[in-house]
């Protein structure tokens, strides 16, 4: 899972992406309100959700969220702050916030949220994803293919789990990339290609379709 996360908070930010990086949550993360708005405005398609901060230097938390639904942002949000009054949180719900969490929160419920959030956008309420012969459990981080459990590696969970987020659905070589690396890329030139071939080995060869020059699809089950 990707996230952007929007706190302005230097040593906190370090503190959640170092976290949720150990819970398998990739974070983006910006520290004021207009970088947020630019990350949105850019790279809203390869995110998986949005933690954000009300309090934010240069634009506030509810200004961004409120600009980003007005300008069709589809993206879980998830406010993550320290107010905590009855009138922020309505304040921010009624902004278009899926969820709101007040400072302190343990990273583990961060995460279960997130998962949450994300299950609910792609149309899953359970918290096992599955598509023909294939299940797959974020929060175990467990693969199984006709019943019988297979060992995915980090990598390779990653994009089984995003592609059958979106089962039925293209999703570009550069979302993939995005996903597993982030920002910053350091990916090799054939990566995708080698985590591609050993999950088509170990969850069938008809589970991932290719197509050239756009990225990849897990077909769904009534495809």
């Amino acid at each position: 899972m990707r996230v952007l996360l929007v706190e302005d908070d230097k040593p906190l930010g370090q503190a959640v992406c170092d976290g949720l990086a150990d819970l398998d949550v990739r974070c983006e993360w910006v520290c004021d309100g207009v970088a947020a708005e630019a990350a949105l405005a850019t790279d809203a398609q390869s995110l998986d959700a949005v933690v954000l901060d009300l309090g934010l230097p240069g634009r506030s938390g509810l200004a961004v969220l409120s600009s980003a639904r007005a300008n069709g942002l589809r993206l879980p949000v998830l406010i993550l702050t320290a107010r905590d009054s009855a009138e922020d949180i309505v304040a921010g719900l009624d902004a278009g916030a899926d969820d709101y969490l007040v400072k302190p929160a343990d990273l583990r419920e961060i995460a279960a949220r997130l998962r949450a959030l994300v299950r609910r956008a792609a149309g899953h309420a359970q918290a096992r994803l599955a598509c023909r012969d294939v299940a797959l459990e974020p929060a175990s981080r467990r693969a199984w293919k006709d019943g019988a459990e297979v060992e995915l590696s980090g990598r390779e969970f990653d994009i089984a789990e995003l592609l059958l987020r979106h089962a039925g659905q293209v999703v570009t070589r550069e979302r993939i990339e995005q996903a597993m690396y982030g920002w910053d890329g350091g990916a090799e030139s054939n990566a995708l290609e080698v985590h591609i071939h050993h999950l088509r080995r170990k969850l069938g060869a008809d589970f991932i379709r290719t197509l050239r020059g756009i990225g990849y699809m897990a077909a769904r089950n009534d495809a």
